[in-house]
């Protein structure tokens, strides 16, 4: 369970406004964090704490293919994203870094910067403090949750393959996998 207090943004932000071009010749999460949202929001980095929860609109991320922008978010402070949807680079962006992040539709309708949210991951719950609302989100899956867990994909995979678990590449959790690698 994450709680935290939101600070809400509309649809189809994109990466350019999450973590400005001009400061991409950074990696460092903290440095970034100095610039997240300074675009679309000059006070972000003033108001956020750590833990805080970003809500976002339609098409959240959408733009450029920067792990940046989830680097930068996270860097913030921020525990969680919920959004209404996600571009599909920036979701798996933000899995990738181990930032959490849920699709959840409706949960803008009257969201204001400041509300009250808990979000229940495992359960895939969104729940509004503030105005006394409850949303129904989509949970991720297993693997997902295994890959946040670990901290992003690089800590995930050398898990596995520290304690000689396979790595499966390029498929679908039901199927047989194409592919192990392991390190012998």
């Amino acid at each position: 369970m994450i709680e935290g207090r939101a600070h809400v943004y509309g649809d189809n932000v994109d990466t350019d406004v999450i973590i400005p071009a001009r400061y991409l010749t950074s990696t460092d999460p903290e440095e970034l964090a100095r610039h997240c949202m300074e675009d679309i929001d000059a006070d972000f980095v003033s108001r956020v704490r750590p833990g805080d929860v970003m809500v976002g609109g339609r098409n959240f991320g959408s733009g450029s293919s920067r792990e940046h922008a989830p680097l930068a978010i996270k860097g913030a402070g921020i525990s969680v994203i919920v959004a209404e949807s996600f571009a599909r680079i920036f979701f798996r962006n933000a899995i990738n870094i181990g930032l959490p992040i849920v699709e959840c539709p409706g949960v803008t309708d009257g969201a204001e910067t400041g509300d009250g949210f808990i979000v229940d991951l495992e359960a895939g719950t969104v729940e509004n403090l503030t105005k006394g609302m409850r949303f129904r989100a989509t949970p991720l899956p297993p693997f997902m949750q295994e890959i946040l867990d670990a901290g992003g994909l690089m800590p995930w995979v050398g898990r596995r393959l520290s304690v000689g678990q396979p790595v499966r590449v390029g498929v679908a959790p039901n199927e047989p996998p194409q592919a192990d690698w392991r390190l012998d």
